[in-house]
């Protein structure tokens, strides 16, 4: 055997945490067998040549040695401790030690990890606190280190703050000290391995098939749209679902901080912004990108999220023949929308009346969907409004359908319905030309489209 040795960055003994759901930690036995295995474990192999290894043979080849070790050590454990053991070991060496167990339950849709004795899951929209930990700051930090390095980032007291994402695209965020106080702190937000389709929104509520029907009719007619709501409400959700309704043959350009959408298109090109280095140069925004964007002829322009100068040369490309480009915001209404869009292009350092702003956002954004998560934990479209242009110095909106809140039901959910206000919006014949067929019947209020009955 192979007996050249990688120094791993971590080395302390480890811990096997509880299973995730609150069910205790593991014997003693297995925490004392867990750490004369990885530390037998560590001195034999050549971590070197595993990293080269595919995932699969590589832990293949942890689990032939751990069974040897096991069985030399004559340690006292059960079969299931014994694979539960192994299995700690290969997490620890090969993937995300503690967080594995998370990691592979499909109910949790993200993972906070407060400090390296407090880790909580949401599950279903609710917080819950788990039995995981770590060793200790070294090891939450080293596991980390890995999370980022793996996707070319670094994370250390210069650069104390840092955004990344998993294999699986779910979306990363970790601070240090100085910032985070009481030690290293990590944020993992979920994404489904099977991207969700239309008709799981509509299933969780989140929308009603009449609303869907006008949303995918407003992307196959390329109208240009800006999807807004507050943290965890699902707007790259939203995204993404509706990416799926570009026909094929459109060459699409994704431009974001950390790559996380899951577009399932053939002509894709998809671009991320890069932090500076150690020397502080070789940052390259999103400006950047979305200018360079131009230049390889997009048919749609999507953008993970606006935060910054780069709203300016989004609405410009809007504006001069990039239809149906897409994009998120952090905002509480469709209103407040707008308004965070005019302050981040004033952000831009051009001196622009703020009429002529104004003026650029009414003509480049038709549609604005406003998400809400609400206490139950569901996430529903609340509002679908049209910008229909200026009147003075005031961009015009119309509320075409929206979520009327009635209240709680009896097992703790929202209660309300899915309504038309009676608006037939002015892109209605946009849609009728481009071979959209949607019957203006969806607009009567009088056509009830939901009951009064709770989603969740």
């Amino acid at each position: 055997m192979n007996t050249t040795r990688l120094e791993p960055m971590y080395e302390a003994p480890l811990s096997i945490p509880g299973n995730g759901n609150g069910s205790g930690n593991r014997s003693a036995k297995e925490r004392e067998s867990l750490q004369i295995l990885h530390q037998k474990l560590i001195k034999m192999m050549d971590l070197s040549v595993l990293s080269k290894m595919k995932s699969d043979e590589a832990r293949r080849k942890i689990r032939e040695i751990a069974e040897g070790v096991v069985a030399e050590e004559a340690m006292p454990l059960s079969l299931d401790a014994r694979r539960r053991v192994i299995k700690q070991v290969a997490d620890e060496i090969l993937g995300l030690g503690p967080l594995e167990p998370l990691l592979a339950d499909p109910t949790v849709s993200d993972i906070l990890v407060n400090s390296s004795k407090t880790v909580y899951v949401e599950r279903h929209g609710r917080l819950e606190m788990t039995d995981v930990t770590f060793q200790d700051d070294a090891h939450l930090l080293h596991i980390i280190d890995r999370i980022v390095s793996r996707v070319g980032r670094r994370i250390d007291e210069s650069s104390p703050m840092v955004d990344a994402r998993l294999a699986d695209g779910s979306r990363v965020n970790a601070i240090i000290r100085p910032l985070a106080l009481d030690g290293p702190m990590l944020s993992i937000r979920r994404f489904a391995v099977d991207p969700l389709k239309m008709e799981d929104l509509i299933g969780y509520g989140t929308l009603h098939p009449t609303v869907a029907e006008l949303l995918t009719g407003i992307i196959k007619a390329r109208l240009n749209m800006i999807i807004s709501g507050g943290t965890g409400t699902g707007k790259t959700t939203m995204l993404n679902v509706l990416s799926g309704y570009i026909p094929e043959g459109e060459r699409i350009i994704t431009i974001e901080d950390s790559a996380e959408l899951q577009f399932q298109h053939d002509h894709l090109v998809r671009l991320e912004t890069r932090p500076p280095n150690v020397e502080g140069k070789g940052e390259v925004i999103q400006r950047d990108l979305v200018r360079n964007a131009l230049r390889m002829r997009p048919d749609r322009i999507i953008i993970g999220e606006v935060r910054s100068v780069e709203t300016l040369d989004m609405l410009q490309a809007m504006n001069t023949g990039h239809d149906g480009s897409l994009t998120t915001i952090h905002a509480n209404s469709a209103r407040d929308a707008l308004t965070r869009v005019e302050n981040m292009v004033s952000m831009a350092g051009f001196e622009i009346p703020l009429t002529s702003i104004r003026a650029q956002i009414a003509s480049a954004v038709h549609v604005v969907l406003q998400l809400e998560r609400f206490d139950d934990g569901s996430r529903k479209l609340v509002s679908l409004q049209e910008i229909n242009g200026m009147e003075g110095d005031i961009v015009t909106m119309s509320e075409i359908f929206n979520f009327d809140r009635r209240g709680i039901a009896e097992d703790g959910k929202v209660k309300g319905e899915f309504r038309a206000t009676g608006i037939i919006p002015t892109f209605y014949d946009r849609l009728q030309r481009r071979g959209v067929d949607i019957s203006r019947e969806i607009f009567d209020p009088r056509q009830a489209i939901a009951e009064d009955i709770s989603y969740g």
